[in-house]
């Protein structure tokens, strides 16, 4: 289920509480899913981030549930035809594209590879995943795709300094992730290696987030594990993917 956001949808977040919340008798159960929070790419919401992700859901079945949470940041739509973070290059055919913070804070805009000493946008999008975790929690892990991976690492980082102690995910998923290239965020790479257990997905031919962006991100965190495709700027779900997610896991069930 995608979260709604934004306080003009408090009755379509108190509908969606519903089939978001009834699995949470079934913790008790042995063999209950992990509940995993799920933090899209740029241009994306949690709506579209869950149709793209329908492939994963059906690989891992009921092991995992997925919950989607959208950015508060509301961008205007593309102009013309763009491969941005859509995840299939279909960045103008996606309603409501959102971002979770700016490169650029006049034109608020992003993009990865973008220096930048000041970002915009960055302590409402903490925020948003305080509330969702507040709301709709408690969750077992967090997955995050592109500009989403990139701020699961800094939540990642504020969870471990204790610095927000709503966070207690035992685990991450970072597809396509990367280090931010703001002066600002540096922060979050600084210290000993973090320490939440980590997957990190990324594609040989992703034009987006090249892989050499996703290498990067690896030394942060202490024995990463890594599952690499063929494929471009996506979340892979093929069955040659499905013992490398099920092995990752199965440490959390």
């Amino acid at each position: 289920a995608a979260l709604p956001s934004g306080p003009e949808n408090r009755t379509d977040i108190k509908e969606a509480a519903q089939p978001i919340l009834r699995p949470l008798f079934s913790r008790v159960c042995y063999d209950a899913p992990l509940r995993i929070l799920c933090v899209h790419g740029y241009r994306q919401n949690g709506s579209t981030f869950r149709e793209k992700t329908g492939a994963l859901r059906k690989l891992l079945k009921k092991r995992v549930e997925l919950v989607f949470v959208s950015a508060p940041h509301r961008l205007p739509p593309p102009p013309g035809n763009t491969a941005e973070e859509s995840g299939t290059g279909a960045g103008p055919g996606d309603e409501d594209p959102r971002g979770w913070w700016f490169s650029d804070t006049e034109a608020r805009s992003f993009d990865a590879g973008q220096e930048c000493e000041e970002s915009l946008g960055l302590e409402e999008s903490v925020d948003t995943v305080k509330g969702a975790v507040k709301e709709f929690g408690p969750f077992d892990g967090i997955l995050g795709f592109s500009q989403g991976a990139a701020l699961v690492a800094m939540l990642c980082f504020l969870q471990e300094q204790k610095l927000e102690p709503e966070f207690c995910f035992r685990f991450a998923i970072l597809v396509a992730g990367f280090c931010s290239a703001c002066s600002q965020h540096q922060r979050y790479y600084k210290g000993p290696p973090l320490t939440t257990p980590s997957l990190h997905i990324f594609g040989a031919e992703d034009r987006v987030i090249p892989e050499r962006m996703s290498k990067d991100l690896l030394p942060v965190f202490h024995d990463p594990q890594i599952l690499t495709h063929p494929g471009g700027h996506f979340v892979p779900a093929a069955s040659a993917h499905r013992q490398t997610y099920q092995d990752f896991l199965q440490r959390f069930q």
